[in-house]
């Protein structure tokens, strides 16, 4: 009788003996030595100064890796960098001068210590496909990366995978056990999560900057002037700011300025003693209520210009003195300001401190109106009509290209939170599954309308006016979602397959069109 088991080894062929290296690396429980032991072979396959592997945790969206000196895990927003770029685009990325791509994020070499100058980036990918990580070669000794160090890289990455996702999903339950044991004390944690630079949607150019921005500031306590129109999320911006930093374990404390009666301003800002009037008790003012915090001044145009002297004072000394008292109280703390009025024309006017406007103004972040990111108003209307269903209890609604067309050719005067309302408005309001454009708000649709319509005397088809909009939106899409065409789809409510099939419809050249974006990074 034929032996199965034979003829099955047979046809399979011999199993292969693993490797030294990768009976070493499966070995290994110290996720340490563990990574070092894959820098090691990386650097001596291919002959590199320094080697890394970052993993990817979809959840924060941040890059992470043990470091070499103390074990510490370093995070990285996934959105920045090579890495980062490495991970939206699943492509291989060789660059043979680091220091002159605008994609390099410089804050890895001043953590590791050393200066980049070549690097290779590779994908790493799980078995059906979805991308977990990045590994980089740096600084090819003598030379830049070859064609054959990319697939020397790639046949490292493709030994190294299945490892590397156990010891990702080993630190996963790990990172969970200990959340779990220590809930309580690191509740901080959470309102951290909830207002750091991930809470600041959009992948568009202006919003990639301000990430960017709050990023580089991150560890310093320089004082922050946000100017921008209403609505377009200043304090949101501010906690970004406060939670990334290293005082977001103390205060955050905001204040309306336009808010504040004349005659309670400075006891609200500075405090007032005990017995200054009758029936008064003691309290204490808001900057002192910041102590080692953050103390967020909203729309400070509105401040009197007694008050403003008094900031002003506070602002240079870093002492307050309550009203009604001698003493003079120190105090550590960060002021971010905020405001949509133009101070330049409010200090020719006479009624906003220059000497105020330059001590305030140490950074300037511009938060952009709604009207100029458009490609990211698909992302936003996404998110704030998927969170207001989750709220009220509804099942998940989609908005049909047709409506999704007449959001962003809309203008919103009151920037995201208006589209916040409108969609909040449309999961109250809407039964179906599908937002279709008729339920709209009607001004939303005649303004989009109108903002289409030719001024001139030539007069495009209706055909031509779609076929253009639909062109802008692909790009505009494409461009939000970093270039990755599977996440354009979904974000278009289409299928792979029909992407590509308009791409090639309006010949979208979409690697030039990657090239000239990070051209202007």
């Amino acid at each position: 009788m034929p032996n199965h088991s034979e003829n099955k080894e047979r046809l399979s062929g011999p199993k292969l003996p693993a490797s030294p290296f990768l009976i070493r690396l499966n070995q290994q429980t110290n996720c340490l030595d563990f990574f070092q032991l894959i820098r090691d072979e990386a650097c001596r396959r291919l002959e590199s100064e320094m080697a890394s592997v970052f993993l990817l945790d979809a959840e924060r969206q941040e890059l992470w890796f043990p470091l070499k000196e103390n074990g510490q895990m370093l995070r990285l927003d996934a959105r920045l960098g090579i890495a980062g770029n490495c991970v939206a685009t699943g492509e291989v990325l060789n660059v043979h001068d680091v220091q002159s791509d605008d994609r390099f994020f410089s804050g890895i070499d001043l953590h590791t210590k050393r200066r980049t100058r070549t690097l290779l980036a590779v994908p790493l990918r799980s078995a059906t496909g979805e991308i977990f990580g990045v590994f980089e070669a740096v600084n090819k000794k003598g030379k830049a990366f070859s064609p054959r160090d990319e697939k020397l890289a790639q046949a490292l990455v493709e030994e190294i995978s299945i490892p590397l996702q156990k010891i990702q999903q080993m630190e996963q339950l790990q990172h969970e056990r200990q959340r779990l044991e220590e809930e309580n004390a690191q509740l901080w944690k959470e309102v951290e999560g909830r207002f750091s630079t991930q809470s600041l949607l959009g992948n568009s150019l202006p919003m990639q900057r301000l990430v960017r921005l709050i990023d580089q500031i991150q560890d310093s306590s320089v004082d922050v002037l946000i100017t921008g129109e209403n609505g377009t999320g200043k304090e949101l911006v501010a906690k970004a700011i406060h939670y990334s930093s290293p005082r977001a374990r103390y205060p955050f404390v905001a204040i309306n300025c336009a808010a504040l009666p004349e005659n309670l301003i400075e006891s609200e800002l500075f405090g007032i003693g005990r017995g200054t009037a009758t029936g008064v008790e003691a309290r204490i003012g808001k900057f002192e209520q910041a102590h080692k915090g953050t103390l967020f001044l909203d729309e400070i145009g509105d401040l009197g210009l007694k008050a403003q002297a008094k900031v002003l004072r506070v602002l240079q000394e870093r002492v307050v003195e309550p009203v009604g008292e001698r003493k003079l109280i120190p105090i550590d703390i960060r002021v971010v300001a905020a405001t949509n009025t133009n101070l330049e024309e409010a200090i020719k006017k006479g009624t906003f401190r220059k000497d105020l406007y330059y001590r305030l103004k140490v950074v300037h972040i511009q938060t952009p109106a709604l009207r100029e990111i458009p490609a990211d108003i698909p992302l936003l209307a996404n998110y704030f009509l998927d969170r207001h269903c989750k709220e009220i209890g509804k099942p998940r609604k989609k908005i049909a290209a047709s409506a999704m067309r007449r959001l962003v050719e809309y203008d919103w005067p009151g920037n995201i939170r208006q589209l916040g309302n409108e969609m909040k408005r449309l999961a109250v309001m809407v039964r179906a599954a599908i937002i279709s454009e008729d339920a709209l708000d009607p001004t939303i649709k005649r303004a989009a309308q109108s903002a289409k319509t030719p001024e001139s005397g030539e007069r495009k088809s209706l055909p031509e006016i779609l076929g253009e909009l639909e062109e802008q939106i692909i790009k505009d899409t494409l461009q939000a979602c970093q270039f990755n065409q599977v996440r354009t789809a979904e974000q278009l409510g289409i299928s792979r397959q029909g992407l590509i099939k308009k791409i090639n419809r309006y010949h979208i050249r979409v690697k030039d069109l990657r090239d000239e974006v990070y051209e202007s990074l």
